[in-house]
This record gives C-alpha cells, structure tokens and sequence, in this order.
C-alpha cells in the first residue's frame, strides 16, 4: 500500500513519508544549536496552499514554484517564531526548540479549542494518531497572528521530538 493509500485509508501520516521533498529534518548542527526552534512542516499532500510561505517574515519558508507544492525550509533563515504554525489551516506546522532543556524540547504547536490553555497547565502529549505518548507542561500562549490562534509552547521529553504533534488538556 502506498502512502497516500495508507493516508486516505486512516487519516494518520505514517514515518513512511520521511525523506520526501519537504519532509527533511533540520541539519543536526542547527537542530542542536538554533535557539528559539525550527520549523517542521508535515504537509500531505500537493494542494493549493501556501499560508506557512506568505507569513513566514524571513523567507525560510522558501517560495513555492507552484501552489500546490509541499513546503521547503531553508532552516538557516527560520527564528522560530511560529508565524506559520499560527497561519497554517492544516495544522501541519510546528516548531521545535531542541536547545530548550537538556532532556526536555519547547513544543510550540497550533491549538484552537476552547477553553484555551494557561501557562503552568499539564497537557497530554499526542502522536500523529492522537495517542498520548507523554505528560507536558504549558510554558508559554501566544497569538501570533492577533485572529484567535493559538501557539502553545509545551515543554515535553526531547527523545520524542519525531512523535509530538499536538497536546490535549490534562482534566
């Protein structure tokens, strides 16, 4: 089964993907050095978007040839600042802060449901299939944007940077 078959069967992106053109990690030297994050962007399929490109104010979100195509980064340019993630409809942007805490990342992830997390607040830690793989703690809300979307900064265990993908409120 191909990918795209496996992702229209369940809805889930699977490490299948990984490799592809756009779904390249930052380079290892950045990744452990860049404080404030880097973007990934998971975008699955080739559709007419380009939001994360439009707002990015660096330009790290590189230009797209067509709007259909999947995003590319030039991760020397990104800050970090999460003006795409707050932008993108998908909810396939999010930054990833890997200088934060020595055993610990800054997960800064879109979140739009009410009621809107605080600062101190303990989330779970969601997968791509919205399983809960690990317990976080609310650092930081921010609204980038000023239109009602949320990035939520989440300090949560670096060692499941590839996982991480959205949180859900601890009750």
């Amino acid at each position: 089964m191909t990918e795209a078959e496996k992702l229209f069967n369940s809805g889930i992106l699977t490490d299948d993907r990984i490799g592809q053109k756009g779904t390249e990690l930052p380079p290892k030297e950045l990744w452990d050095s860049k404080k404030n994050g880097l973007v990934i962007v998971e975008c699955p399929q080739r559709i007419p978007c380009n939001p994360c490109n439009t707002s990015c104010p660096t330009g790290a979100i590189l230009p797209f040839e067509d709007i259909n195509d999947v995003p590319e980064i030039d991760y020397a340019k990104c800050t970090g600042c999460a003006m795409c993630v707050a932008a993108c409809p998908g909810l396939a942007c999010f930054v990833i802060d890997m200088t934060y805490g020595t055993d610990e990342a800054l997960y800064k992830l879109p979140y739009e449901i009410l009621p809107r997390l605080q600062k101190g607040d303990k989330v779970q830690c969601l997968d791509r299939a919205g399983k809960a793989v690990a317990e976080g703690t609310v650092q930081n809300v921010t609204e980038p944007r000023k239109d009602s979307t949320c990035v939520v900064h989440v300090s949560a265990p670096k060692k499941l940077f590839n996982e991480i993908r959205a949180v859900r409120m601890v009750k």
